[in-house]
């Protein structure tokens, strides 16, 4: 099986920032909005580069949104930062009005997504923001893996005509995607090729179902591991080509099972393919204070996890 190397660990908010101050050079539509966040969100650059195109909003993160909608009216091309909680959960009525609804082109950036935001506990780890923001019509909605692959989606986005929520994370986390790769919107990446079981994961997950997958190689099972870094569009294409092969699957993600990328997978097989399947994702559940690596052990979402699941799925197969 093919094997990724971590060329470092670093945080996909990092990967964020990086590709906003690129935008900032070759994009003069491109404004920033931050909801007093910009050292967590790794906006300085692109607001020390770009000062008349950086708009500081407090702690008014509905009043950010409607301001970006109302960018976008001018052609600019609003992004805008803050932690995922506050990027959809305390904003959800402003964003479905004024920017989904309204087709608005406003790219919503979230950082510390997931249990992955750590100590500062349930009330900022929102698990729930996927599906939020994927039952909003026209909304585009991306999880990305790692700092290569965010940066090249932050870059992508500005050129998606539509609005957008791209989330992303806190910690330092393997860097294993191409650094010169092109990030195309609604395009699974399948990472390793595979017959007895498909992994399908996203996020954070990632690395964790690459990890996995060794695990299983090593037990003679062959595992064939797709990114999905765009929930929505779901490229249902790569989903099917490849559980027709493996015929079952493991979806796995930092987020909770209602209304995630599982629900979706799921959904596609049973119109298309039913197959059985497995979920690594939080079961129905706000997260707690702790660190990243014990809150992603205590609630399962690791390789361990995955594999686990991946041989329980195996034995399903008729």
């Amino acid at each position: 099986m093919k094997i990724y190397k971590n060329t470092g660990n670093i945080d996909t908010r990092s990967g964020f920032g990086a590709g906003l101050a690129e935008l900032g050079k070759s994009n003069p539509d491109v404004v920033a909005l931050c909801a007093d966040l910009t050292g967590s969100l790794k906006m300085d650059e692109f607001k020390n580069n770009h000062p008349d195109r950086f708009f500081q909003i407090g702690i008014a993160e509905a009043n950010m949104i409607g301001i970006a909608a109302g960018m976008t009216i001018g052609g600019k091309i609003p992004f805008t930062g803050t932690f995922a909680n506050f990027s959809t959960g305390r904003v959800y009525d402003q964003i479905r009005q004024s920017v989904a609804y309204s087709g608005k082109n406003v790219k919503i950036c979230a950082s510390h997504a997931g249990l992955t935001l750590g100590e500062d506990g349930a009330t900022h780890q929102i698990l729930e923001d996927l599906g939020l923001m994927k039952m909003l019509p026209g909304m585009t909605v991306i999880n990305t893996c790692d700092y290569n692959q965010t940066k090249a989606a932050t870059i992508a986005i500005a050129e998606h005509d539509g609005p957008v929520y791209l989330r992303f994370g806190r910690p330092k986390v393997a860097n294993f995607t191409p650094e010169d790769q092109t990030f195309k919107i609604g395009k699974a990446v399948t990472l390793t090729e595979g017959n007895d079981v498909t992994i399908i994961a996203t996020g954070h997950l990632v690395w964790e179902a690459l990890e996995a997958a060794k695990e299983l190689d090593e037990k003679g099972i062959s595992a064939e591991v797709v990114n999905i870094h765009t929930i929505k569009p779901l490229d249902e294409t790569a989903i099917l080509k490849s559980v027709r092969k493996t015929k079952c699957v493991v979806t796995a993600e930092e987020h909770n099972m209602l209304g995630g990328l599982g629900e979706s997978v799921a959904r596609t097989l049973a119109l298309h393919h039913p197959a059985p399947q497995e979920f690594v994702a939080t079961e129905d559940t706000f997260g707690e204070s702790g660190e990243p690596i014990m809150l992603l052990d205590k609630y399962g979402l690791n390789a361990k996890a995955i594999s686990e699941k991946a041989e329980a799925v195996i034995l399903r197969k008729e």
